[in-house]
């Protein structure tokens, strides 16, 4: 509970459900998978729209001399914008709804779409660029340069360095549900680790405007947050092991005396 001349704005995320011990594997909400498959939709519209974008400028501005530069460089911008807003829908649909570990090639796929769909939305148009011979070098190399670092950045934006898995959800709950008795934690909005008490000092700073209060699949979900802050789990065990009764000291026997 935060205490008198707190400046914090505590935030309950999903509602004021009581917090459940879980007794097995992580399985996402229904109300979760609706959002992830609404969001991977769109993800799935963002990517067509782009290849789409893609086989026109290959077929009516590639193809079609002489070449529109500036039409060419746009579609290549908003191919860009829409690789980038599909990757960021599909990771966050990822984080709402899992893939499992057991299955490590739907799981690789389903994680690393973003960087799938980025090739997928540019190598071809940068391929048909360097191999246009009605464009001169300089356009190559102008039109070609806006192209590679386009699909550089799509693909890297794209690709999930710390993807989510059912088998980590589990993992991290679990832990949690062993050090407290329930799944519930406390972050912020810039932070990297979520605590198990609202007073540690990393979330009390003067800096620290509003904490938000959940289980510990909504700070995945809400701030891709993975890690349990350390100072939060000693002071648990600490706590735990000042709870423990204290042996009592047998009685020392006297040495018989030989007679």
């Amino acid at each position: 509970m935060s205490g008198e001349g707190d400046h914090r704005k505590m935030t309950r995320v999903g509602g004021d459900d009581a917090p459940r011990r879980s007794e097995t594997v992580f399985v996402a909400s229904k109300e979760n998978v609706a959002k992830a498959n609404q969001q991977r939709l769109f993800a799935g519209l963002a990517w067509l729209v782009a290849i789409g974008l893609q086989v026109y400028a290959i077929f009516f501005i590639l193809l079609k001399p002489p070449v529109q530069m500036g039409l060419l460089i746009g579609i290549i911008a908003v191919n860009l914008v829409l690789a980038l807003v599909g990757s960021w829908l599909w990771k966050k649909a990822n984080r709402l709804d899992p893939a499992s570990e057991a299955n490590p090639t739907k799981f690789f796929i389903q994680n690393q779409l973003g960087a799938i769909m980025a090739v997928l939305a540019f190598l071809p148009m940068v391929i048909m660029i360097f191999l246009n011979k009605d464009m001169s070098g300089k356009q190559k190399g102008l039109a070609g340069s806006v192209a590679v670092i386009a699909l550089l950045i799509a693909g890297i934006a794209g690709v999930d360095f710390n993807p989510p898995s059912v088998e980590q959800y589990t993992d991290q709950i679990r832990e949690v549900e062993d050090l407290t008795g329930k799944d519930f934690v406390y972050w912020t909005p810039s932070g990297t680790r979520y605590h198990l008490y609202n007073d540690c000092s990393h979330i009390t700073s003067a800096r620290t405007t509003e904490v938000f209060e959940g289980s510990v699949a909504q700070a995945r979900e809400l701030k891709n947050i993975t890690e349990l802050c350390q100072r939060c789990r000693d002071r648990v065990l600490k706590e735990k092991e000042a709870a423990l009764p204290v042996p009592e000291e047998m009685p020392v026997e006297e040495p018989v005396g030989q007679e």
